[in-house]
This record gives structure tokens, C-alpha cells and sequence, in this order.
């Protein structure tokens, strides 16, 4: 296919609010020796489109500084994490092959070759992302989904939600026959991590709010409690021997809460900090019972193939809540930050 010089995009042009969110036409990508040139059909909306956009992740020295996923950025920047698509073009030296198939992209930066090397960039943050009609990629980056029974708007939802939460899965070790407590079951990791556990044969216990528990269950909690109430109490009634895996989106409190739940070398797993990012604890609850607290940030490129094979064979079904056109990204995320919804939400460029 002929490749047009110029397309359009959604760009964040300073941290802000959604208005600092904005249109613009910019040349298409080249795709260097080693990249393929992706048609974007799908992108997902995250969270952590939001806080980018918001420079809300601090950093180390400072943890107030407005900054992005791993520091600060480069403005303008494209945004968006989460692309499906097609194969148009390779860079020098690349398999032409590729071109036409049907794609998804691990958005990951990592620190080193190897499978289990660590994610330090993000797509639509440390680099331009996929609110746009092409996208650059590694090859070794871009994952052929051809025979995928999902749709492009499912598939567009796996990078950084089920990438997440299946790299919560395993470095959580969760086997089957386990029992799994999954905070902030509703949004799009929580959804996640519900389906990936439920899949890999574990008792998943779920935390969503009243309206929601419905669709959590039939995600395939096995029991959903309601968030309002005493949720230790109903933790604790329906595992009274403990729960073996805590899979964490949440924070605040519930680490403090959580912990004495966990079974005799349990292991607590956090990805995000919804519920606060301060927490306080008696860590003699954590030594003594040989209990495990563990930092689990998005996937390696082990996890992420894994994923891609579960998604081929059609073994997870995202739920995706609504679409919106690229040009109303801004209200997109709007509609995210509000957390009305259950599943994903995507842009059509």
C-alpha cells in the first residue's frame, strides 16, 4: 500500500489536564533499520495515559515532580501505550514479510536484551505512542496475532492491562489449585488479572464496588465483595485458612489490611497505587510469616509472548466498554479518569 507523507495525531504538549491533550498533522514515521511501520486499526486507553498526561508518577529524589512514566519527557509527545494494526513497512534490512499481517506491539523500553530483562520506557511516554494513524515499533517488538479469534479492539487492549497483570501473575508465582485476592477488580488490570487467574485454574476472590459486582463476577471472579463494606471481614469468611497470592492495584490501606490475610509464605503483589501511594504496616506481619512483598511493574518479554499465545489460542476475551474517534482522546480519557465503565476503552484513528 502507498503510505501517505503526513497523518494525524493526538499529542500532549505540557502536563496538565485533558485540554492539554491536542490535535495536530505530523509526518508519518520512518521506520529505522530494525523497526516496522504499523496502521493503527486500535489504541487503548490506560491509566497510565492519565498520569503521563498529568505527571503524576513523581520521581525518585522528588516524588512530587511533575514527570512521566520513568522521568521527565520530551514535548510534544504522542501518546498511547496500546496499538493493534497492520504491518505497512520495515526499516532497512527488515523481513518484508512482515508487511499486511496483523499485529499487536509490546510498548516496553527494556534495560537489556534477554527474556526477562526489565521495562524502563513505555510507549507514549518515553517514546511516541499510538494516538495516531502509524506507529514505530521494534520487529522483534511486533507480534503477528493473525490467527487471533479476538477482534482488533480486543487486541488492542492486552499490552499494558493484561501485560500488567500477567506479569503480576508470575512473578506472584500463582499456581493452579491457589487462591487469589484481586484489588480494583472492575478497571482495566483488575478485569484483567480476574481472567488470567481465573484462566490458570486459581480461586479468585475479587474487590469491585456494588455496581460492578456483577460484571466482575462474570468475568470469572468466584466470589466478588463489595468494597463499601468491612473488607477484611469478608475476606477472612470466605478464606479462613488465607489467600495465597494478593494481586494489588489499589495500595493505601489495603497493604496495611491485606497482609494478615496472606497464608504462611504468601506473597502480596502491587502494580499501581489507586488508593494512595503512602502505606504503613506491622512488618512483623510480613518476617515472621515468611510473607513476600513484591514491586511488579507492567511485563518482561517473556511474560508479553506468553500473553500473545494466550490471546491467539483465544484463551482471554477482554471487555472492551466503548470506542471513540482519535479526536476525542481528551473526552476518552475524561470518561476513563471517571471509572464509570467495566472493560477497556479504545480510539479508532
Amino acid at each position: 500500500m502507498t503510505v501517505p507523507r503526513t497523518m494525524r495525531a493526538m499529542r500532549i504538549v505540557q502536563h496538565g489536564g485533558p485540554g492539554v491533550l491536542r490535535p495536530a498533522e505530523v509526518d508519518v514515521p520512518t521506520p529505522r533499520a530494525g523497526e516496522a511501520l504499523i496502521e493503527v486499526g486500535a489504541a487503548a486507553l490506560n491509566n497510565t495515559d492519565v498520569w503521563t498526561r498529568e505527571g503524576a508518577y513523581g520521581r525518585p529524589d522528588d516524588p512530587a515532580a511533575l514527570s512521566g512514566w520513568r522521568g521527565p519527557l520530551t514535548f510534544p509527545r504522542i501518546q498511547g501505550a496500546d496499538v493493534a494494526g497492520h504491518v505497512v513497512a520495515v526499516g532497512a534490512t527488515g523481513d518484508a514479510g512482515l508487511v499486511g499481517l496483523r499485529v499487536v506491539v509490546d510498548p516496553a523500553t527494556y534495560d537489556a536484551a534477554g527474556p526477562d530483562a526489565h521495562p524502563v520506557g513505555l510507549m507514549g511516554s518515553e517514546r511516541d505512542g499510538g494516538y495516531a494513524e502509524y506507529v514505530t515499533a521494534p520487529v522483534d517488538q511486533v507480534h503477528d496475532m493473525t490467527g487471533s479469534p479476538l477482534t482488533v479492539d480486543q487486541l488492542a487492549t492486552l499490552p499494558t492491562a493484561y501485560g500488567t497483570a500477567l506479569g503480576m501473575i508470575e512473578r506472584g508465582r500463582l499456581h493452579e489449585g491457589e487462591t487469589a485476592l484481586v484489588s480494583g477488580a472492575s478497571g482495566g488490570v483488575g478485569l484483567a488479572l480476574v481472567q488470567l487467574a481465573r484462566a490458570r485454574g486459581a480461586r479468585v476472590l475479587a474487590v469491585s464496588s456494588g455496581a460492578k459486582i456483577g460484571a466482575v463476577r462474570a468475568a470469572g471472579a468466584h466470589e466478588v465483595v463489595d468494597r463499601a463494606r468491612d473488607v477484611p471481614g469478608q475476606l477472612r469468611a470466605l478464606a479462613p485458612e488465607g489467600v495465597d497470592v494478593g494481586l494489588d492495584v489499589v495500595a493505601g490501606s489495603l497493604v496495611h489490611d491485606g497482609l494478615p490475610l496472606l497464608r504462611e509464605g504468601g506473597r502480596w503483589v502491587t502494580a499501581g497505587a489507586l488508593g494512595g501511594h503512602q502505606v504503613g504496616f506491622d512488618v512483623r506481619r510480613l518476617y515472621l510469616h515468611n510473607r513476600q512483598l513484591i514491586g511488579s511493574s507492567m511485563h518482561t518479554r517473556a511474560h508479553f509472548r506468553l500473553l500473545m499465545d494466550l490471546a491467539r489460542r483465544g484463551d482471554i476475551r477482554p471487555a472492551v466498554a466503548a470506542a471513540f474517534p482519535l479526536g476525542e482522546a481528551a473526552h476518552a480519557q475524561d470518561e476513563l479518569a471517571r471509572r464509570r465503565h467495566v472493560g477497556k476503552l479504545v480510539l479508532h484513528p
